[in-house]
């Protein structure tokens, strides 16, 4: 070869280097496919000198942390190994046209079957941070939940300084008893079922209850580092206060959507809900109790009991005893109201907040806590739940499935925009005509449509807080209130500038939330109080959003593995 072909073919091989470093560099390229084998099975667990089978995924309570990056693909095989049938929810990822992978029992898909799998197969687009898996039958989120962490895309930064660290917190539930069997004896009596006997801090209740020394989750941080929390409230009924002895918080992200920072000592997070900290390794090296607790502003009985797990600094003995943080107390409203109000989004060339400011359909629905005829219940009735007087009822199939091959007799597409009699929504407690009517009743919603939806709590049998969320969407937060809605004032205090965006929203006791999406996912999409025990009464509904013109905006066929009832 001669001198001249020898120095064309090295200039070849090294444009051909560059171009290839330039494609592995790219964030397009850099797309991955995730591959995860959750199996659900059953394993002796101990806690609070307490030993029990729980259901749980890989033999993990909590189960795997899903990691992946903003732009990949993620297939997740179930295998059910459990004598329950299961199905299992990414709360908070879009799943666009694609309810299939959604995970509601009923609603989306028919639950795995015992001794069956099915391979959730979805794509992680447009949506960066802390979001969540659960169970979504019966009340098996108690022990199967896990966190899920997108990064965002190669090269691309956090919008706040990046961390020196990172750690994982998932808040839970503990009790001595089969769950299952709490629930079914609560039903079967009419009443609610007996509360958690204790709350967990990764799966670890800590040393202030008896037989916990051992389980304790701890955290080592490093003098003058600061550590990026991710926390995720995965408690079945309880909103949770949650504070680091001697260190304040700088909130940065919700429900997987960067916000504008503030620091506080204290943050409130809702069932369902994430919220990312930044946290300073910054006072004098010991050790500092991390502590969580409910919030009930109302005399409903809740697990009260603090559980903690410990903020460790690097080369402090452990016999140092950890000092406890200042908790709001239980029923501080104010602080609750206060926190929230501090919530905004980002709203950045880089991550604008799209809220919609013309809004083609209004929706007011009304929270109600009434009563149903029970035979074999304790005066004859048992407690139920209704948004717009209906209690929902499952149907025998998936929803999702008798929208796609138009399935007759499955559901009716008629639930009320409002609710069907006015009256002071909040006012002296209602005690009488708490009866309520029942039916599988789905809201249908045109494609690419901007909606408002008020969510008004009541005061039939009890005011109460209700975290709400939307499945397949993520919505903006434009206002909150205490008491009856306004319809002609409190418009006009909307936020429709950085309202906060997430996929739960805490309706306040008493009060009211005003949210506004985009109807532009097509499929059903599953509306729920995420007080498991409330769900279960019957608060629930879903909305039917109708196929697009284009053919990207309709919903996909159903995979072949896709379970059958």
């Amino acid at each position: 070869m001669t001198t001249n072909h020898t120095f064309i073919f090295e200039k070849s091989l090294f444009i051909i280097c560059i171009l290839i470093c330039i494609s592995m560099l790219s964030p397009e390229v850099k797309a991955a496919t995730k591959k995860y084998q959750f199996n659900v099975e059953v394993k002796n667990v101990s806690r609070l000198c307490h030993a029990k089978p729980i259901v749980t995924v890989n033999g993990r309570f909590p189960g795997p942390t899903v990691y992946a990056r903003e732009g990949d693909r993620v297939l997740i095989n179930v295998s059910n190994h459990a004598q329950y049938n299961m199905s299992i929810h990414w709360h908070g990822l879009k799943q666009y046209a694609n309810g299939w992978a959604d995970g509601p029992a009923y609603i989306t898909q028919c639950p795995i079957q015992t001794g069956n799998s099915y391979v959730y197969d979805f794509n992680i687009t447009g949506q960066r941070g802390t979001l969540w898996w659960h169970a979504h039958i019966l009340w098996l989120r108690a022990t199967v939940y896990g966190a899920i962490v997108i990064l965002p895309k190669q090269s691309v930064p956090f919008p706040f300084p990046r961390p020196d660290g990172e750690q994982v917190i998932v808040f839970g539930e503990w009790w001595h008893a089969d769950v299952e069997q709490v629930v079914k004896q609560g039903n079967a009596l009419g009443l609610p079922p007996n509360m958690s006997d204790a709350h967990t801090i990764n799966g670890k209740p800590g040393p202030l209850f008896p037989c916990s020394e051992k389980h304790t989750f701890a955290m080592e941080v490093e003098q003058g580092k600061k550590y990026l929390l991710r926390i995720v409230n995965a408690a079945l009924n309880d909103e949770l206060f949650f504070a680091i002895a001697g260190h304040n918080m700088t909130v940065v992200e919700i429900d997987a959507v960067y916000t504008k920072p503030f620091t506080t000592n204290a943050l409130l997070i809702a069932p369902g809900q994430t919220t990312n900290v930044i946290v300073s390794a910054n006072q004098t090296p010991g050790r500092y109790f991390m502590a969580v607790r409910p919030f009930q502003d109302v005399p409903i009985s809740v697990d009260n009991k603090t559980a903690t797990a410990i903020f460790q600094y690097k080369n402090i003995p452990t016999t140092l005893i950890p000092t406890l943080p200042i908790l709001p107390l239980p029923n501080d409203t104010n602080f609750a109201l206060s926190y929230n109000q501090k919530l905004r989004s980002l709203n950045t060339p880089n991550f604008p907040a799209n809220v919609p400011m013309k809004v083609d359909r209004n929706l007011f629905f009304t929270i109600g806590l009434g009563k149903s005829d029970c035979a074999t219940c304790l005066n004859g009735t048992r407690l139920s739940a209704s948004l717009n007087n209906i209690t929902f009822v499952m149907p025998e199939t998936g929803l999702l499935q008798a929208h796609y091959f138009n399935m007759k007799g499955v559901f009716k597409t008629d639930f009320p925009d409002k609710p069907p009699t006015t009256f002071n929504y909040t006012g002296a407690p209602l005690t009488a005509n708490l009866f309520t009517s029942k039916g599988t009743r789905l809201s249908k919603i045109a494609f690419n449509s901007t909606v408002e939806l008020v969510i008004q709590d009541t005061n039939l049998l009890s005011v109460e807080s209700h975290p709400f969320h939307l499945h397949g969407f993520n919505f903006f937060v434009v206002g909150t209130g205490i008491g009856n809605f306004d319809f002609s004032k409190d418009p006009a205090k909307y936020n429709l500038v950085d309202p906060p965006e997430r996929n739960t929203v805490g309706v306040p006791t008493g009060g009211w939330a005003a949210i506004r999406f985009r109807a532009d996912n097509p499929g059903v999409w599953f509306f729920h109080c995420h007080l498991e025990l409330h769900t279960g009464w019957g608060l629930k509904t879903a909305f039917v959003v109708e196929n697009g013109p284009g053919k990207d905006q309709r919903v996909r066929p159903p995979p072949k593995d896709l379970p059958s009832c």
